[in-house]
């Protein structure tokens, strides 16, 4: 069930995520920079040598632990819970550095560790015992912010904000496993859950980049946070706010550049009232965040909008950052800049990103208009070898038995009269070649009508315009040989088009199913219309195969369902699930949809 290997190295880095899973990239990727972080100070002359070194059998634990939590949820945060609290009193003992990071004394790996545990148990693990499990890794962390060195934690700065920040992580993980926690399939609430996390997961690793950048900005103001206290709690709300629009610029820009520009332009304004002073230096005025925030709006804007449409966003959002500029570059106080050297110079910084923005999503654009025309190329070159096809079997299989039929009958007439048992044998071979004539007509129109190739099993529905009735079909069928479930929302006519397509998407799936799934006992196949979309989902409760099916596996199985979805201007969603079935979700609008100019 896996296509061919993405060209791109984004491509490339966006299929490694969706097969090993956003939580265990984040997790190694805090691990990555703890290690390097740590190394360099215990190599320092600071502090005793080599003394920091202390921290990693601690840090490697919490790893192990979130992610033996995918697995047993309870029992890893249970031991996730021992081994901070035990590692603390090491820690305390033997005087090792604690490093602080969202939460002082605790490494950025600890923090993310402890977040995916919560997130996995309130998903996972009954809600009596969920609870006894996060409270016992609150108490956990707890102990670990005020333990590891108590003598400097009452004159830190960083206590109330480990408060605030430790209890938003908490709701957050709590909140967004509670939403994926797997309830009954018909739930329509559960379904509609579902269905709008999985297009924040798709729209979230479209763009990883951006979130990377984003990620970074963010860490930068929370480090930033420390030196100043709550009163930088404002500010970072609007950076943290400026970031999720940013990421739902990829489907509504035009909103979404609006509210950054408006974020910008209110943090900027209360900025010099919060006297924050130089212990959050934002760089030339605004927010590291809100800067990356800025930018990633102005790419997908100009990406998706054509740019007489963009030009009035893309001003609106330099105002903002021009009056924010203007209002927080000179630090502290309400201190007005006013030197014309440095006006200008930001001025030409300022129009230089804003230059690169516009490229890089002009680029964009014209990748995606590429990559739409290569798709119906690749469309119509496959039209045209199907009709080369048919046009061989018409004279190879079907002209060959009419051949025969009428030369059979021509003999036939004519020594009719004189044997008549000869005509009586030509006759049978005249019903022998009709018969054969009539099964090679069925297998042409089969074809014709889209259904399966040869050898994908003995069912080969026709498309009507009740794509209910063919799903029933389809799955009454048992050509996938899996007890399916059928969980349907249909009106009575859709678009012939978009029937046809998610019939061959549900057909495809199901064929997967029976020939990658291993040890799955069940299916689901979900349809339903909703915000003028066809919504599919086909998902079964497998593993991942450890051997190769029978007969090999081609891979173009997701090409041709991507392309089908392509050429309706739908979206597509194929992956493994986080219990380990697979998970195929396509969304198809009902209307004609043309490229977008804003």
């Amino acid at each position: 069930m896996s296509e061919p290997s993405p060209t791109s190295f984004s491509a490339r880095a966006t299929d490694f995520v969706n097969r090993v899973g956003a939580s265990v990239v984040l997790l190694f990727a805090a691990l990555a920079f703890d290690l390097v972080y740590v190394t360099s100070a215990a190599l320092d002359d600071v502090g005793g040598r080599f003394l920091d070194f202390g921290v990693f059998p601690g840090i490697f634990a919490m790893a192990g632990c979130a992610l033996w939590a995918r697995k047993r949820a309870a029992v890893a945060s249970m031991t996730g819970a021992l081994a901070l609290v035990a590692f603390t009193m090491v820690i305390h003992y033997y005087r090792v550095p604690a490093y602080s990071s969202v939460l002082a004394n605790l490494s950025i790996t600890e923090v993310v560790a402890g977040v995916e545990m919560v997130y996995f148990t309130a998903r996972r693990v009954r809600p009596r015992v969920a609870f006894c499990v996060i409270a016992t890794l609150v108490v956990a962390t707890m102990a670990a912010v005020f333990g590891r060195f108590p003598r400097y934690i009452y004159s830190s700065a960083g206590i109330t904000q480990s408060l605030v920040f430790g209890f938003l992580l908490l709701v957050a993980a709590v909140l967004t496993g509670l939403i994926g926690r797997p309830q009954h399939a018909t739930d329509p609430q559960r379904e509609e859950r579902v269905r709008r996390l999985h297009r924040i997961n798709d729209l979230a690793m479209g763009q990883w980049p951006l979130l990377v950048a984003l990620g970074l900005g963010l860490f930068l103001e929370f480090a930033q946070a420390y030196n100043v206290g709550l009163r930088s709690f404002p500010i970072l709300f609007c950076s943290m706010l400026a970031a999720v629009a940013a990421i739902y610029s990829r489907r509504e820009p035009a909103r979404a550049s609006l509210v950054v520009a408006g974020l910008i332009l209110l943090a900027g304004v209360v900025m010099p009232f919060l006297r924050l002073g130089y212990g959050y230096e934002p760089g030339t005025g605004i927010p590291p965040a809100q800067v990356v925030a800025g930018f990633g709006v102005v790419v997908n804007l100009v990406r998706v909008t054509v740019l007489p449409k963009a030009w009035p966003r893309i001003a609106a959002l330099s105002v903002a950052v021009a009056v924010s500029t203007l209002l927080n570059f000179e630090r502290p106080g309400f201190r007005l800049l006013t030197d014309p050297q440095t006006i200008g110079l930001g001025a030409v910084l300022g129009s230089l990103l804003l230059g690169i923005a516009i490229a890089i999503g002009l680029f964009l654009r014209s990748r995606d208009s590429e990559h739409q025309q290569v798709v119906k190329a690749a469309v119509s070159d496959a039209q045209t070898a199907e009709r080369m096809a048919l046009a061989r079997e018409l004279h190879d299989v079907v002209a060959h038995h009419v051949t025969g039929i009428v030369v059979q009958a021509q003999a036939a007439r004519m020594t009719g009269e004189k044997n008549p048992q000869l005509a009586y044998e030509a006759m049978a071979r005249i019903e022998d070649a009709g018969v054969e004539a009539l099964a090679a007509m069925r297998r042409l129109v089969r074809s014709m009508r889209g259904d399966a190739p040869a050898g994908s099993g003995e069912f080969n529905e026709q498309a009507t315009t009740d794509l209910a009735a063919d799903l029933r079909r389809l799955v009454e069928s048992g050509n996938h040989r899996l007890p399916t479930s059928l969980h349907l929302d249909l009106p009575p006519h859709l678009p012939q088009e978009v029937g046809r397509s998610a019939l061959r998407l549900v057909q495809e799936s199901l064929t997967n199913i029976g020939k990658h799934a291993a040890d799955a006992t069940e299916a689901l196949v979900h349809a339903e219309v909703a915000a003028d979309e066809l919504h599919l989902r086909v998902m079964d409760d497998g593993r991942e195969p450890a051997r190769r099916p029978a007969g090999g596996s081609g891979g173009y199985g997701l090409v041709g369902m991507r392309e089908r979805v392509a050429l309706l201007h739908g979206r597509l969603s194929a992956g493994r699930g986080p219990d380990g079935g697979w998970r195929v979700e396509a969304w198809l609008p009902l209307e004609p949809n043309g490229e977008t100019n804003g």
